[in-house]
Order: C-alpha cells, then sequence, then structure tokens
C-alpha cells in the first residue's frame, strides 16, 4: 500500500508539521523537542508501518503511531495550560488528534490479524 495516498497519513504529517511551525520559538527546548518528536512519530510510523510485508508489522506501527498521538496530545493539552500553546490552536490539533486517532482505529482494524 501506498502510504502517501492515505488521508491519515496525509493529515498527521500536516499536524506534525505546524506542531514545528507553531512551537519554533518556544523557549522551553525540552518541552518543544518532546512535542515534536511525538508529532513526527506519528506519520513516520504510519508510513513504515505500511512498508511493511506482514500484516502483524503493520498493525504494530500503528499501534505506535496511535501510542505516539496520545503522547503528543497529552503534550497538548499540558501546553494549552501552561500558556505555551495558543487556545485556539489548542483545540484545533485536539480535534484533529482525537480524529486521526479514530482513523488509525480504523486502518488498523481494516488490516486483517494473522
Amino acid at each position: 500500500m501506498n502510504f502517501e495516498k492515505l488521508e491519515v497519513w496525509k493529515r498527521s504529517a500536516r499536524l506534525s508539521a505546524q506542531i514545528y511551525k507553531i512551537t519554533a520559538d518556544l523557549r522551553d527546548y525540552g518541552f518543544r523537542d518532546q512535542l515534536t518528536r511525538a508529532g513526527l512519530s506519528v506519520p513516520s510510523n504510519i508510513a513504515e508501518g505500511m512498508t511493511r510485508d506482514s500484516n502483524k508489522e503493520k498493525r504494530r506501527f500503528l499501534d505506535i503511531a496511535r501510542s505516539s498521538l496520545s503522547e503528543a496530545l497529552t503534550q497538548i493539552y499540558i501546553g494549552i495550560e501552561i500558556g505555551y500553546i495558543n487556545n485556539d490552536t489548542g483545540r484545533e490539533w485536539v480535534i484533529e488528534s482525537k480524529e486521526l486517532h479514530a482513523m488509525i482505529n480504523s486502518l488498523k482494524n481494516s488490516i486483517a490479524t494473522e
């Protein structure tokens, strides 16, 4: 399967890019690094998983992508709470993260278990 055609990959890559752009000037390097790494992990693991030969591996990488998304979502909530992330942007990212979570689940469920 060509991961580049997957809407979940496109949207997660877009979210990751937005996270990088919006947090570029954040001086808390530890927070920024953790959030950008978690965000980058989502489309990266979708891509890696969808190029694996076995369905078991595909599903495993989608699990990792989903876990990274949950990590990023947690950091987004914290970033909003401590004033690092603007409320409107944060709410958009929360909504997008929840939709991506459902999309990853759906994709994973569409892949037969071995």
